[in-house]
Formats: C-alpha cells, structure tokens, sequence
C-alpha cells in the first residue's frame, strides 16, 4: 500500500504540474490574442481596459464597460456580427461578421478575464440532440407554453419579430443559430430583460429553442402568413383588402345596375 502511494504521488507531481502549466500557458496566449484584437477593433468605445468610454459631454455612453459580461456576451455580439458597430448609438443589427471564430474564442478570452461573467454554453445546454422524441416533444410543449406566455409581446407567436418603442424593433428569431438564442437570454441585446439561469433556468431556455425550431419546421398551412405578426396585420389586411374589396365590388354592381334601368326607360320611351 506505502508503495502503491508512493508511486501514485510521484506520477501525479511528474504529470499533473506540467498540463497545468501548459494549460495555463495556452490561455495565456489566447487571452494576449484577444488583447491584441482588442486594442484594435473594440478599445475606441469600450476602453483600452474594457471600461467603457463617455462621449465628450460625459451625459452619453459611447460604449458600455465590458467587465463582467462574461464570454457569452462576445460570443452573441461578435458571432452575430452585431458588434463591432459602424455608428455608436444605433441599434446593433445582425449582420455579416467581421471576426473568424478563432479570433472570436480569443475575444472572448479577453473579455472574461476582466471580470466572472456568463461562459459560453455547452452544447447540452441548449440542444435536444440525443433525446427520445417523446422528451423532445414534451420540451417543444413546455417551451411553446413558456413562450406564447412571456415572449410573444416583442417575438410575437412564431418568433417573426416586431416594432418596439422609440424607433427600436425585435428582430425574428427564425434562422437564429441556437446557442445564439440562448446567449441572447442570458446577455440581454437591445431592448430585451437580461434572464439569467436564476430568473429562467437553462432546462427552460433548451425547451424555448426547442418550440422555435419546431416552428421552423412545421410547415405552414394558413396560406399567406403576413410575416407572421399576428393578429394585427391580419385584421388590418381582412379589413383594408377583404371588406374593401367586397364594398368596392357592391359599388360596381349598384352602379351597373342604376346604367341598366337607366337604359332600359329611355328605351320604352
């Protein structure tokens, strides 16, 4: 047994000291990446220290400090293409992004050693991949519940997306890659709550993208969809079109009728 411990300790003090050290040495270097990057894409609105930067007023936010966002954040924003902005102020919309997701892992290096934050999730996070159809159902019911009750103010009922307050707008949920949508729980872009595992826990999160991806693949037997902004746009097109034309065609058929018996008397006299 004295030997069986000995020989253990010496193998873990010959191993274990050397992929610490190598582990650290990496993360080192990918967060002296990230720095680099940094100093030259991000540091004019969020500091060279990622602290934030006032307008020269010092009333506005130029850009928000970034200590304690966590690497969700800077996986969301910059696999998103949201950040970097190409006018500070607006609202950041989804676009092309400008980073490999190489320099993006270093990013959001960077960023996460400024303070403890939000870590990117796992893919079992927010995946039912390997999960029995009978699970995968329940979660897309739970979800579906989940979303249609809390959501669907600023997603609406199939996650199209719509107007906001002040000009802003939530943008659709369709075609989102899902650790996005999860990132977008947990950080909170624009106009949206920040909802950490605390307010609404990661089980509930999977089964909201679970429900949303279920939309993306059920197909659609409403005919035309309107964009899919409920009620709203439908009524406003039942009444504009529908009664509108059923109004107009009566129209015709009154005026066509008044031409008839009009032709018809001067025709008896």
């Amino acid at each position: 047994m004295v030997l069986g411990l000995l020989l253990t300790g010496t193998l873990y003090a010959a191993l274990s000291p050397a992929q610490a050290e190598l582990r650290t040495q990496t993360d080192t270097e990918l967060i002296k990446d990230g720095r680099e990057l940094f100093l030259l894409g991000c540091s004019f609105c969020h500091g060279q220290n990622g602290e934030g930067v006032l307008t020269a007023s010092g009333e506005q936010q130029l850009g928000p400090s970034l200590v304690g966002v966590g690497a969700a954040a800077v996986d969301f924003y910059v696999g998103t293409g949201r950040m970097p902005l190409q006018q500070p102020g607006q609202q950041s919309p989804r676009k092309a992004e400008a980073y490999t997701q190489d320099e993006i892992d270093a990013l959001a290096a960077y960023v996460a050693s400024l303070g403890p934050g939000p870590a990117v999730p796992n893919s079992s996070d927010y995946s039912t991949e390997g999960m029995s159809e009978e699970d995968k159902q329940l979660a897309q019911l739970r979800g579906g519940q989940f979303f249609l009750t809390n959501c669907t103010a600023c997603h609406n009922f199939d996650g199209s997306g719509g107007a906001m307050p002040w000009g802003k707008k939530a943008y659709t949920l369709k075609g989102v890659d899902e650790r996005h949508i999860y990132q977008a729980m947990l950080v909170g872009p624009g106009e949206m709550p920040v909802f950490s595992n605390d307010v609404i826990t990661p089980e509930d999160k999977r089964d909201i993208i679970a429900y949303l991806k279920s939309l993306e693949e059920s197909p659609n037997y409403g005919g035309f969809s309107l964009g899919g902004l409920g009620p709203v746009s439908e009524g406003m097109f039942a009444w504009i079109v529908g009664i509108g034309a059923c109004v107009g065609f009566a129209v015709w058929i009154a005026a066509h009728t008044t031409r008839s018996s009009k032709s018809k008397g001067q025709v008896e006299a």
